[in-house]
């Protein structure tokens, strides 16, 4: 019989609800179990390594893993359901399937995800949040890609689409409203345009589109525009910062309601040594969700929480299999003239993203 934290001899009382069971989410779950009563609410059964989206749709097996491998004897229970009501006054939260879940504190780690533009229906448009369905369309009608956004995340589907699919019959071509990789040192974004000209990528800078349906192409891989899925924050009467994520304070508490928590890309968390408002990444993620998880833990015993600390190290950005770039920045991401290339930085960016999903699983193990 599932072991859940109400039927644990001498568990800590405290109810934590966390909603999001994505990097921030889960991390602050896990290390939360041994302090407090832990229900995650989220959908589905797996966790996401969202990082390698662009490799799913380039037609990697799986990026996904098992919530309940995750979970198997840390006495947190899963409620596989989507929370659509906040009432922070009562301190409920409402499923969509009728459940009504008090709280003692919550954690919001509902994440970002990646706005399409509203389109006249275009049946074109994907972005990496369906990269099984690109996925899926590429392998059976090659023709003509674009990839809308000349980020980070823009590069990485444009280098790993053209390398898979090119040999296929796939043309790809990246657009951006500026410059491609402009967070990238000189000698970074050289290197990202070699390995795109390399990868037969056509690059167009400078140029601006409102929605898919202004670009000429079979398929229009959406790359740009993350936002912070902060509705329910919203509709709960949560303080926005000037970004649109939920501010909050030293601690990452809600600047309007102290008793939540907003670790990961919904909330606005900022670091002295980061140089402002965090950018929103994997990178980001863990670190915030293991300092609410000490929060939270420091606050239940009656302790004033401490301010986070945190500073940037480098860039990773993958070029297809077989190549990368780590940018090396200082601690507020501005980029050094330092860099990692080629198949030693493919490896590199590898070890970083196989060990982001280690690093989570050793957290359920300590506890």
């Amino acid at each position: 019989m599932k072991t859940t934290p109400q039927q644990r001899p001498g568990h800590p009382t405290h109810r934590v609800l966390v909603l999001g069971a994505g990097y921030a989410g889960l991390m602050t779950a896990l290390r939360l179990g041994p302090h407090a009563q832990v229900t995650l609410v989220d959908p589905a059964d797996h966790f996401t390594e969202r990082v390698r989206l662009h490799e799913r749709a380039a037609g990697r097996p799986d990026v996904t893993h098992s919530l309940a491998r995750f979970l198997h004897r840390t006495g947190i229970e899963h409620v596989p359901a989507r929370a659509v009501a906040l009432d922070p006054e009562a301190r409920l939260v409402t499923t969509d399937d009728g459940r009504r879940l008090p709280y003692d504190r919550l954690v919001y780690a509902l994440g970002s995800r990646t706005a399409l533009p509203t389109t006249t229906g275009d049946s074109r448009a994907y972005t990496a949040e369906s990269a099984d369905a690109l996925h899926k369309h590429l392998r059976d009608r090659p023709g003509t890609v674009a990839v809308v956004g000349g980020g980070l995340t823009g590069i990485e589907m444009a280098t790993e689409l053209a390398e898979t699919y090119g040999p296929l019959g796939t043309s790809v071509r990246l657009i951006s409203g500026g410059r491609v990789g402009a967070g990238l040192s000189p000698r970074g974004a050289a290197h990202v345009h070699r390995i795109l000209q390399a990868r037969g990528v056509q690059v167009e800078e400078g140029r601006r589109v409102a929605t898919p349906d202004e670009i000429d192409a079979d398929v229009v891989v959406w790359a740009a525009s993350l936002v912070p899925n902060t509705e329910l924050a919203v509709a709960g009467g949560l303080t926005l910062a000037p970004s649109g994520r939920v501010a909050v304070d030293a601690s990452l508490r809600s600047v309007s309601h102290p008793e939540i928590y907003v670790p990961g890309d919904a909330g606005a968390a900022t670091a002295a040594d980061a140089g402002g408002e965090l950018r929103m990444a994997c990178a980001t993620a863990l670190p915030t969700g293991i300092h609410t998880a000490k929060s939270i833990a420091r606050d239940l015993r009656g302790e004033e929480p401490e301010p986070f600390a945190f500073g940037y190290h480098f860039q990773c950005i993958s070029l297809g299999r077989r190549d990368g770039l780590i940018q090396f920045v200082n601690p507020d991401d501005a980029p050094r003239d330092r860099l990692l290339t080629g198949r030693a930085a493919a490896v590199f960016k590898e070890l970083v993203v196989r060990g982001a999903t280690w690093f989570i699983r050793r957290s359920a193990r300590r506890l």
